[in-house]
């Protein structure tokens, strides 16, 4: 059989063994109750979700009534910007969101449904490296906002952002500061210790859980009001019966990911970098993008000019190389990301992005692959774009 090359671990990873085998009791009848019940099921799993607080507390450096479970990253992106809008409404504050240009696109459209809902957004400009400067939060700051935005790793580009420096801008300035960690979580160090971060999300199938769970850190009640509405779980933040095998799911990646991502990070930077230095070698005028300041390890976002992505990617598939786009195809046209449009990336190298992303079980093997399959497939899409376009 085929060897097939997967270099997409920041879309999604696969459920990791330990995982796996951990959430088995609550899918079968040891725990299977409803944690709201009292009896002896219900305990059980009230049990398993406490102790999994416990451990993502731990992991995040938060404490574990702080951790409310969603049913992944989007919803708690939701949760914390349009909650937080919708609580600074309540008590009369602004009705206003700032979030970077270059967040995942749920932190967008949260910050979008607040306009919709009668409120503002502001979308916070960035440097050519995705960097956020501590000037535009300022201004944010002095406009009056209820929550400021800011992701800790950009998803496409791996740009990391100085969360500790702006969180701390918003904590003079009395300001929520709200973090999206799914991509930096058990990539670079992360913890809230001696942050002052408000809210902070992270997300399971990114690390070896399940897809359909997350976790939104909560670290002060009032920040945020309920956007779905029912029962009194979760302090009635995030009301609903608890996907109980997820959170358990979520408990063990969250302390794997926490106690590997020390040893993980230098393996994962190897391979990127040896990946980046051959493409460089294969295509001298490729443009690695983000390259100007700090990336996370994992992630590597090249654009090869003369080509498309899309392209590039179906050639790759066909070649057993799995990786992402940079660009999304919109009514029959390939358009860039908001991501690199926004870091001022030409609209021609824009469409012709490829994403390459690193997990744990990626080796050197892969870069090989990719290395071997790369100059046929430039070559051929290079072609038929010059045809193409005569």
């Amino acid at each position: 059989m085929k060897r097939v090359t997967y270099l997409d671990s920041a879309a999604t990873t696969p459920v990791r063994p330990e995982v796996l085998e951990a959430m088995l009791p609550y899918l079968g009848k040891e725990a299977f109750g409803n944690p709201s019940s009292a009896h002896r099921f219900g305990r059980a799993a009230r049990a398993g979700i406490e102790e999994a607080k416990r451990t993502i507390a731990e992991a995040v450096g938060a404490e574990p009534n702080q951790v409310v479970f969603t049913s992944g990253g989007t919803e708690a992106d939701n949760l914390a910007i349009i909650g937080a809008a919708l609580a600074a409404r309540d008590r009369g504050g602004p009705f206003r969101v700032a979030v970077s240009a270059t967040e995942h696109k749920a932190v967008l459209a949260a910050a979008h449904a607040v306009r919709h809902l009668g409120g503002e957004e502001i979308i916070l400009p960035v440097t050519a490296s995705g960097l956020v400067e501590d000037a535009e939060i300022a201004r944010a700051i002095d406009r009056g906002v209820a929550v400021v935005s800011v992701m800790w790793v950009n998803n496409e580009v791996g740009t990391v952002q100085p969360v500790r420096q702006l969180a701390e801008r918003c904590r003079e300035a009395g300001v929520l500061f709200h973090c999206d960690a799914v991509q930096a979580f058990g990539k670079v160090p992360v913890s809230l210790r001696d942050i002052s971060c408000t809210l902070l999300t992270i997300s399971g199938h990114k690390i070896g859980a399940p897809k359909g769970i997350g976790a939104l850190i909560v670290r002060d009640r009032k920040a945020v009001e309920a956007i779905i509405h029912g029962g009194g779980q979760q302090f009635g933040i995030r009301p609903g019966t608890e996907n109980v095998p997820g959170i358990i799911a979520l408990g063990t990646a969250a302390r794997l990911a926490a106690e590997e991502q020390q040893s993980l990070a230098p393996r994962l930077r190897e391979l990127r970098d040896e990946l980046e230095r051959r493409v460089l070698a294969i295509v001298p005028d490729a443009v690695i993008n983000g390259w100007q300041g700090e990336r996370a390890p994992h992630v590597l976002n090249v654009s090869i000019p003369g080509t498309d992505s899309e392209a590039l990617l179906m050639h790759l598939d066909l070649a057993g190389i799995a990786c992402s786009s940079g660009s999304a195809c919109s009514t029959g046209t390939v358009e860039p990301s908001h991501v690199l449009t926004a870091m001022g990336v030409p609209r021609d190298l824009g469409v012709a992005a490829l994403r390459f992303s690193f997990g744990k079980d990626s080796t050197m093997e892969d870069v090989e692959a990719v290395t071997a399959a790369l100059p046929k497939i430039v070559e051929k899409v290079r072609s038929l774009s010059t045809v193409l376009h005569r």
